[in-house]
């Protein structure tokens, strides 16, 4: 696991957090919950690619391929 995941899901987070604040202060609540939605689906998507690289390298790592 490198760095570059933590930044990417802060990089998201903080994307996801003013997209947010700006949405709820124009009274768009339904659009700010799915733009909440979407970065939640984005970093759960980043994260389950690296649970998979882990997977692969485990096998790889036990001879279990």
């Amino acid at each position: 696991m490198d760095i570059d995941l933590i930044f990417k899901i802060a990089g998201v987070g903080i994307i996801v957090a003013v997209l947010n604040l700006v949405l709820k202060r124009a009274e768009r609540e339904e659009q700010a919950m799915m733009t909440t939605l979407a970065g939640l689906i984005v970093v759960l998507l980043l994260i389950v690619q690296e649970i998979g690289s882990l997977f692969e390298t485990v096998k790889s790592v036990f001879g279990l391929w």
